[in-house]
């Protein structure tokens, strides 16, 4: 007997509101402070590499131990601001980055849940077809058209694993 209900943990309507709420909350909070960059913009800006970073968190332990070493052209209380902002944005990625790998496993859980049932479904459809049993001939002829017919068939792919 294959394995089946891999994943038991359901939401009840109440934690799905509640998750719907979080995001909702979390959407508003964020949204003045998104930006909206194109290809180009992304290309042009590009993100800093871990030895650039490095060479921030220089520039930034220099201005707070010596600042009569950094230079009177940069803003420093901008530079801070930045700094701030794009270390608590790191991190804000990098927990969501966590929550999204964790719900993406789960959805693969209940995706493969999902299609072993609805494959023991099409099993039973075609049994009750082969009793003449009412509508189960039309189902079967239905569901069939999902199936390849080279007998290669796979369980369905995520379309994000597929990229």
């Amino acid at each position: 007997m294959p394995f089946t209900n891999f994943e038991s943990r359901h939401f009840t309507a109440a934690e799905q509101e509640t998750i719907n709420a979080a995001l909702r909350n979390l959407e508003t909070a964020l949204s003045p402070k998104l930006a909206n960059l194109s290809p180009e913009e992304r290309t042009q800006y590009g993100s800093i590499n871990e030895e650039n970073k490095l060479l921030v968190n220089k520039a930034k332990d220099y201005q707070d131990s010596q600042p009569n070493l950094s230079s009177t052209d940069v803003d420093w209380e901008e530079f801070a601001k930045d700094f701030n902002s794009r270390s608590l944005i790191e991190g804000v990625i990098q927990r969501l980055q966590s929550l999204y790998d964790g719900l993406r496993n789960a959805k693969i859980l209940h995706d493969w849940d999902n299609y072993q049932a609805a494959l023991t479904d099409y099993d039973y459809a075609k049994y009750k077809a082969t009793t003449n049993a009412p509508g189960y001939e039309t189902k079967v002829n239905e569901m069939r058209q999902f199936f390849n017919r080279a007998g290669t068939s796979q369980p369905p792919q995520d379309p994000e694993i597929q990229q």
